[in-house]
């Protein structure tokens, strides 16, 4: 089969790219800078200099393809007006530009990476795809996707041959999310404080990919698919990650303290580190990111290794990588 990849330079699209590849089949990737994507050439991957904010500079790499896997999208916690704004471009704007081509172009499936935190807030609950929120959303990564998550339905309802991919909080080798970043960090001894509450449902890359194919090849069109892992809160995961390594266990606060400095840091918003932002702090306060992946494993045959297995393995790579 002959598909095309968008967001194949990023951590999950490349993996999927990796997949797909390996299951012998023929694949395209639109990337901005051909020169950053040299390892897919070598895949035998043809690249095609494109962006998805610009809607015709796709048109030629999607024309032709057996099924399209969306995964380009923003994710930062940035508060500049810029930033955001490329977050709504990316996020949003580029969603609609690559299921618009989809429509004209009439490909026969497509799967649209979208992600669990269009639900913002689970409130401690491990919520399934049936789940609409309906508050407001904690950052302009929830609120760009969930948006594009919308149009995406609209999509659907229109007859487009879409399925929705809804993964959790995704970690594994060259993760340079802040999911990476934060395990680096505090393998350095440079996190001096956690809150309670906060978590997220586990995922490792390789297996959130293999979920992408698995809905391409299995998924029913129209059907969301959440292949979120096991949840675990920040300060159980950083507890096991200090058990593995001997790292420092970062004090532990109220997730309150968070929610009052997130109101506190917005006057110095445009000049605070990005993980120090109203966004970022906003994010941490408490929240649950959760979801059932029951369906998927039900309807698709997903799998997913057990996380202390998974996270473990990817400790002990960064502590080798730290000269630990």
């Amino acid at each position: 089969m002959k598909y095309l990849v968008t967001g194949a330079t990023g951590f999950v699209g490349g993996e999927i790219v990796r997949q797909l590849v390996k299951a012998g089949h023929e694949v395209r990737a639109v990337v901005r800078d051909p020169q950053k994507a040299k390892w897919m050439e070598e895949l035998g991957v043809k690249l095609h200099k494109g962006d998805v904010t610009d809607k015709e500079s796709m048109r030629e790499a999607m024309t032709g393809v057996d099924g399209i896997f969306h995964v380009a999208g923003w994710y930062k916690y940035s508060a500049k007006a810029k930033d955001r704004q490329d977050g709504y471009n990316v996020n949003v704007n580029g969603t609609r530009n690559v299921l618009e081509l989809m429509q004209e172009l009439k490909i026969p499936k497509g799967v649209y990476t979208s992600t669990c935190a269009v639900n913002s807030d689970t409130k401690g609950k491990v919520v399934d795809e049936s789940y609409h929120f309906t508050g407001k959303h904690l950052t302009q990564y929830d609120r760009t996707k969930a948006a594009a998550h919308e149009i995406a339905q609209g999509f659907i309802a229109k007859g487009l041959p879409l399925v929705i991919a809804m993964p959790g909080g995704i970690y594994g080798p060259g993760d340079t999310s802040s999911m990476g970043s934060g395990i680096r960090s505090l393998l350095r001894g440079q996190i001096p404080v956690i809150p309670t509450q906060f978590g997220v449902c586990y995922e490792h890359v390789e297996d959130t990919a293999r979920g992408h194919l698995l809905m391409m090849e299995k998924g029913k069109i129209g059907e969301a698919y959440i292949t979120a892992g096991e949840p675990h809160t920040l300060e159980e995961t950083y507890k096991f990650t200090c058990e593995i390594s001997g790292a420092k266990m970062p004090m532990v606060i109220p997730y309150q303290m968070l929610k009052l400095m997130s109101v506190l840091a917005v006057p110095f918003a445009g000049f605070m580190p990005e993980y120090y932002t109203p966004d970022a702090l906003r994010s941490l306060a408490g929240v649950t990111y959760w979801g059932d992946s029951s369906k998927a494993k039900r309807e698709l045959g997903l799998t997913q290794r057990p996380f202390r297995e998974g996270w473990e393995a990817i400790v002990r790579s960064e502590m080798k990588l730290l000269g630990m």
